[in-house]
């Protein structure tokens, strides 16, 4: 898939190098982090409160995650967008 570059079923940070862009995250943008640390908390984000904290992402994260970020969405069309920024698709 995209995010996963080598196939081995997870994301890890290597995989979001290039993929996910951190350059409009208000602390990457004041300079408390850098675009790896924004990377890294992104990646952590995943794990939700119950996670192994192992920095791995699997498809079951990944979906948790998003399921929970869509209910705070005003609409499709916003979502659709803000996914589009994020993963430059």
């Amino acid at each position: 898939t995209r995010l996963d570059k080598d196939g081995s079923g997870v994301v890890t940070i290597d995989d979001l190098r290039g993929v996910y862009n951190t350059s409009k995250h208000p602390d990457v943008i004041a300079g408390r982090l850098t675009p790896e640390e924004a990377l890294l908390a992104f990646l952590e984000g995943f794990e939700g409160l119950v996670g192994d904290r192992d920095g791995r992402v699997t498809l079951e994260e990944f979906t948790d995650y998003y399921t929970d970020v869509s209910a705070s969405i005003p609409n499709d069309d916003f979502f659709i967008a803000m996914m589009e920024s994020c993963w430059m698709i």
